[in-house]
């Protein structure tokens, strides 16, 4: 059963809020007249004053998308053509250029859109399946893109439902530090196939928009974060496992995660030290891809105490905030 915890005042600004959504329209007034998007500085798309935006609680908008996944929800391998379309559009936009993105999305039934979060008025592009029928029978996901500014990381939840409230982790974190990138799966990781009953498990399948968008991203050598969940009885006596997954490029970082969470009191098995059972992120695709092509990784688990409590999620999104605020500033 799907566990519905009260949301305390202390993740009020991470998670669920009241969603109101007014009419959404796509990314607008950011083109000139070759219908090439303005930049904005380091190649940003610059959404403009005048561009219209659908205002929402980002919390509640995304958490109403992962609370709709579940096991007996549906997936659809992508055709190849279909993942590259979706990437291209990601890494267009990441580019700037706004109607070359809307282009390639459209080709895979994907829409784009702008939203202000009610919060506090921050422009966010949203990539999404176009229809609601597409978005719960292909179960492809979505990205988040902050627009304040140029990418500069990325959070990924590969498994949302199957590791509950993990896109907590993320919004906490897409909110909390400029330059982010947020990937969320849409499809629970055991969702039916009809020829392979693993197939939404896009930690480990190459063949998903998921590993395709992070792929792009790590290829322009964006610092990756992918948060994960644990049942307690795996490792009782740690709270979360930090890794740089496959490569070293992230072990930096992973050792400035490790010390922010030792500050918050949460106790932390740190794989370059010792074993920490089947939870190390050695066999993640994304963390292979990253590890290719030198871009920092890190693979988090959180127990699940840590993720049902509201005061240690809002510590392990502090903890996991220091480190994404370096690579907001252009420093791994």
């Amino acid at each position: 059963m799907r566990l519905k915890p009260e949301i305390s005042p202390l993740l009020a600004s991470v998670l669920i809020g009241t969603l109101t959504l007014t009419a959404l329209t796509g990314l607008t007034g950011c083109a000139d007249l070759s219908g090439r998007a303005r930049q904005g500085a380091a190649g940003a798309p610059d959404t403009g004053p005048s561009d219209a935006a659908g205002t929402v609680d980002l919390g509640a908008r995304i958490t109403g998308f992962t609370d709709g996944i579940n096991q007996n929800g549906h997936y659809r391998v992508p055709a190849a053509s279909d993942r590259r379309a979706v990437a291209d559009g990601v890494r267009l936009l990441v580019d700037g250029d706004r109607a070359a993105a809307e282009r390639s999305l459209a080709g895979a039934g994907y829409a784009l859109r702008t939203l202000a979060d009610r919060q506090d008025g921050r422009r966010y592009a949203e990539i999404a399946d176009a229809t609601r029928e597409g978005e719960t029978t292909r179960g492809w996901g979505r990205v988040y893109l902050d627009l304040r500014g140029p990418a500069r990381w990325s959070v990924q939840v590969p498994h949302p439902s199957a590791d509950q409230r993990t896109e907590q982790l993320g919004i906490g974190l897409l909110r909390g530090a400029p330059g982010g990138v947020l990937i969320l799966a849409g499809a629970h990781r055991n969702a039916a196939d009809s020829t392979d009953g693993e197939a939404a498990d896009v930690a480990h399948r190459a063949d998903s928009v998921f590993a395709a968008v992070a792929a792009v991203l790590a290829d322009r050598r964006l610092p990756a974060v992918q948060v994960h969940g644990f049942a307690d009885a795996s490792l009782p006596e740690h709270d979360v496992v930090v890794s740089p997954g496959k490569g070293d490029a992230g072990l930096p970082a992973a050792r400035r995660l490790s010390a922010a969470l030792g500050r918050e009191n949460l106790r932390v098995c740190e794989v370059w030290r010792r074993y920490c059972g089947r939870l190390e992120g050695r066999t993640n695709v994304e963390g292979d891809h990253a590890d290719a092509v030198g871009a920092p990784f890190l693979h988090v688990e959180h127990s699940r105490t840590v993720r049902m409590d509201d005061g240690l999620l809002a510590k392990a999104v502090r903890a996991l905030t220091e480190v994404v605020r370096r690579w907001s500033a252009g420093r791994a």
